[in-house]
């Protein structure tokens, strides 16, 4: 549409200053002709574009001329570019239009904001998929963790890993922060290696004075994928079968909603346990309260976890599985039977 294109032309204009014909007719894919014709009707509206000739000309506007978001304070222009990641955009067939967006929102932000919000862009990601694991507090020294990151400093960082609780101490290169379903994490280099840090397990974080040393042509987005495939890709060699009560199911999905079978259908738990005849006759159960959830664990260890549901749901296979939770409860109701 024409319009949008000459307000693309204008804001474009404003975003870099002179710019060739040439490079807007590749911009807009158009041609150079018709770049000329969208200036003459530009011209003609009263924007103060011109032209200059020569091997360094090419197309402006008149200085001091901008069209304005007004009202926007910095912090605002700030909130508008914390990103979702880019893969959420793109399932919604949405990824071209969030960068022509906010091309178009950078391009009329008052100047002083620009710097700032390009930054936040480039600092903060928003990842709405979620990974095992609970909701964390982001804790005291995120505030720290975001000076590091904006001000692009070193970091020294002492840390409580979870497989071990042993605290160890890191000297990183941060490339900024990602909310990952409510759980703030890190993403810096150690050693220019990418390293992954949860927020809620620092113990301390001291922003340095020397300079962050990243890889050359790396952004957030980009060491981001790198280490979310390496958790994404690892695979789950344990497959569990859990029966689980109706009346539970909802918050079971919840909160396994990560570790369900990718190829096994969801349970509907919506669904009245009167209407348990319209079930899949191969996943029905016995019992008519319960339904069927197939799930995958990297380990055995990792599966232990379904017994905080108690009675709520069975594990049916793998028999090893079973075993070990029948131990495990065993030994709680020998200790909660005696006196304390």
């Amino acid at each position: 549409m024409k319009s949008d294109r000459l307000l693309s032309i204008m804001l474009l204009l404003q975003t870099h200053g002179q710019l060739p014909a040439g490079a807007l007719a590749e911009r807009m894919e158009v041609s150079v002709r018709t770049i000329m014709r969208d200036i003459e009707a530009l011209s003609a509206a009263g924007v103060p574009v011109y032209t200059t000739r020569g091997p360094h000309g090419g197309i402006a506007l008149l200085p001091g001329f901008r069209t304005d978001v007004t009202g926007l304070t910095a912090d605002e222009a700030r909130a508008l570019f914390v990103l979702l990641a880019g893969r959420a955009h793109a399932d919604l067939g949405l990824g071209q239009a969030i960068g022509s967006a906010l091309r178009k929102i950078m391009a009329a932000l008052p100047a002083p904001h620009r710097p700032d919000a390009d930054l936040t862009s480039r600092r903060i990601l928003i990842d709405p998929a979620r990974w095992r694991g609970r909701p964390s507090r982001p804790g005291a020294d995120l505030a720290v963790l975001q000076q590091a990151v904006f001000t692009d400093r070193r970091l020294r960082l002492r840390y409580r890993h979870g497989r071990d609780s042993r605290v160890r101490s890191y000297t990183l290169d941060p490339y900024g922060l990602v909310s990952k379903a409510d759980v703030w994490y890190l993403v810096a280099d150690h050693r220019g290696e990418p390293k992954l840090f949860r927020a809620d397990r620092t113990v301390s974080a001291t922003v340095l004075d020397q300079p962050a040393q990243r890889r050359d042509g790396l952004e957030l987005t980009d060491v981001w994928d790198t280490l979310r495939r390496r958790i994404d890709d690892i695979p789950a060699p344990v497959c569990v079968t859990v029966g689980v009560r109706r009346e539970v199911l909802a918050r079971f999905l919840r909160i396994h909603e990560a570790d369900l079978a990718p190829d096994a259908p969801v349970p509907d738990a919506q669904r009245p346990a009167d209407e348990a005849d319209s079930v899949d006759p191969e996943r029905q159960l016995a019992d008519p309260e319960r339904e069927l959830v197939e799930l995958r664990f990297r380990s055995l260890g990792a599966a232990e976890a379904l017994l905080m549901f108690g009675a709520d749901a069975e594990v049916l296979a793998p028999d090893e599985l079973r075993q070990a939770l029948a131990r495990k409860a065993a030994e709680a109701a020998t200790l909660y039977a005696r006196q304390p």
